[in-house]
């Protein structure tokens, strides 16, 4: 946006800014994590555009709302988006802010990821309840995760351990750490230090251990797309503008890899697929696996190249994993759905 802009504020549902009673509106889940990541994204905006009121609006999605199913019987990604998607199509809200991870690679028309921020932490992390680290922790361990993706690499790393299905928001998780029984729970790294938990942590999965899931640690801008505008651009460009004001490139190019990777693969919630992107000296490193719930089969590989074919790169990982036993894997797991 033009400094000349900056004065400008949204509303989201005509065709003019409007100051100073207007607001730009995020959509965002209501869960304490998701809220800081909203709150995150508002205070950036406020600080580069001043003028600027930006409110959040929260919405329920059905991944909220359905605790007791499993994400893999439930459903796919979009469980945790959809009903924020429909809100922006609807123009009830400006922009929305997501957990890379937890967005799928085909987006409804007219919605675009228009900036993702600097990644966090990608890792995920083992929190045990008497602070055993996962190589010391009993034959037959209770560890609770809702991710089929850590479910397929700890047994495969630890196949004595009995893993238990964990929902809910991290807040739930911890508490049931305790209240259920669990010798352990695994987590995403960002989001336990985001809520300012990191003396929870016993360790820090190695991605040879345990690979982070798809877009982990990033976290997603969507807006709608511009229309039609005119010579001095319409609203919707200057919002798309405003939130692209945050983008950090070389997470974006290292998550449209991992992205492309997954896409190609054809994965959801059902299948344990893992990727993670790393970018240096203009070229990038993409590691990522497909695996068995099990944990008896997994395929893993890495593929290079140049940072701007960093689609080119997760396409081509695919491909090589499929040809090397990430195909059957995916057959057999296709045939039990």
């Amino acid at each position: 946006m033009a400094n000349g802009e900056c004065g400008m504020i949204i509303d989201g549902r005509d065709s003019a800014f409007r100051a100073p009673h207007s607001a730009l509106v995020i959509g965002t889940r209501g869960s304490q994590l998701a809220l800081w990541q909203a709150n995150h994204v508002a205070e950036r905006i406020r600080a580069a555009f001043a003028d600027v009121s930006v409110l959040l609006e929260t919405i329920k999605t059905t991944g909220d709302k359905i605790l007791d199913v499993p994400l893999a019987e439930v459903g796919g990604k979009a469980l945790f988006v959809k009903e924020i998607e429909e809100a922006l199509l609807e123009g009830r809200v400006d922009l929305a802010v997501h957990s890379m991870k937890d967005v799928p690679t085909d987006l409804p028309a007219g919605l675009a990821i228009v900036a993702i921020t600097e990644r966090a932490d990608p890792l995920d992390v083992l929190i045990s309840r008497t602070g055993a680290r996962l190589k010391d922790l009993p034959t037959g361990a209770r560890v609770g995760t809702s991710s089929l993706r850590r479910q397929a690499q700890l047994l495969h790393y630890r196949p004595d351990l009995t893993m238990v299905g964990l929902r809910g928001n991290l807040d739930t998780r911890l508490r049931k750490l305790e209240g259920e029984g669990l010798d352990a729970i695994v987590l995403a790294a960002a989001g336990v230090k985001r809520l300012g938990w990191m003396d929870r942590i016993t360790e820090f999965l190695s991605p040879e251990v345990c690979l982070p899931a798809i877009g982990q640690g990033a976290l997603g801008i969507e807006s709608r797309e511009p229309i039609v505008e005119s010579r001095e651009g319409g609203p919707e460009a200057r919002v798309v503008n405003m939130a692209r004001m945050l983008d950090h490139p070389e997470t974006h190019l290292a998550v449209r890899a991992e992205r492309a990777f997954l896409r190609r693969l054809g994965g959801g919630c059902q299948v344990p697929f893992a990727a993670h992107a790393e970018l240096a000296g203009g070229r990038i490193l993409l590691r990522g696996l497909v695996a068995a719930p099990d944990g008896r089969r997994l395929v893993r590989g890495e593929r290079g190249g140049a940072a701007e074919d960093a689609e080119a790169v997760g396409c081509a990982l695919a491909e090589d994993l499929l040809g090397r036993g990430a195909a059957e894997i995916l057959q057999a797991i296709f045939r039990q759905h």
